[in-house]
């Protein structure tokens, strides 16, 4: 990323309350220890009038591309913190993981907790006595030793969706933290899908995100393959 990033060009929603935008991988969305480049860096462009920039309604992992959702004003943040802090909001994740599970949908209930008492590290493990963390998940395609997943988190905890998957033995690709993947490697894992209902008398803001490059040339052959074996015989 650099100053020259048009995070205009990457809204895919806008009203009165909300923005939701595909942010890139490899941009955290938050300032770290380390400094450097933040998606706050680039969110006055889309004050779109308003005295202050939006700003994140929810986490969203630095490695990790596709719908984030941001609150335009303090009331916005406020009504959109309440429904992701709940069930609320219905998110779909695209995920390509090695291997894959044998079945073709499930449920992933493991309890997650902070590998270290550092504050600094938000680096997770599976644990018996961590927060409750569910996950519901199925197969969209098999291919090459790959699996391209939907994954629905029902709870939000920190890298739930990478944990989740490598503890069941099939990690996603590119992760270089739960997985064996090389430092550096993209990460493929995409925020498909946000489903807000944030008006009452209203249907729920339903936002998709297309998949960035790395998904897309992954996803292709699965998705092929997938095609071919619904095919009638």
């Amino acid at each position: 990323m650099s100053n020259a990033f048009d995070i205009g060009a990457r809204l895919l929603y806008r009203d009165a309350l909300l923005l939701v935008i595909d942010k890139p991988a490899g941009l955290p969305v938050h300032p770290g220890p380390r400094g450097g480049e933040t998606l706050t860096d680039h969110l006055d462009a889309l004050r779109f009038g308003l005295p202050r920039r939006p700003e994140a309604a929810h986490r969203l992992d630095r490695d990790t591309s596709g719908c984030l959702a941001l609150g335009r004003h303090a009331k916005a943040l406020a009504r959109l913190g309440k429904l992701f802090s709940g069930s609320g909001v219905d998110k779909t994740y695209w995920a390509i993981v090695e291997g894959g599970p044998a079945e073709e949908a499930g449920r992933i209930d493991l309890p997650l907790a902070r590998r270290s008492d550092d504050p600094r590290s938000w680096w997770m493990k599976a644990d018996p006595a961590g927060d409750p963390s569910m996950t519901h998940w199925r197969v969209l395609g098999r291919a090459g030793g790959r699996t391209w997943l939907e994954l629905k988190p029902v709870t939000g905890r920190t890298h739930q969706l990478r944990v989740h998957c490598a503890a069941s033995g099939w990690p996603i690709l590119g992760d270089a933290i739960y997985g064996g993947a090389p430092r550096g490697s993209a990460l493929h894992l995409h925020a498909r899908t946000l489903s807000i209902p944030l008006y009452p008398k209203r249907d729920a803001i339903t936002v998709t995100a297309p998949p960035p490059p790395h998904i897309a040339e992954a996803v292709a052959p699965l998705a092929a393959q997938a095609a071919i074996s619904r095919a009638p015989s």
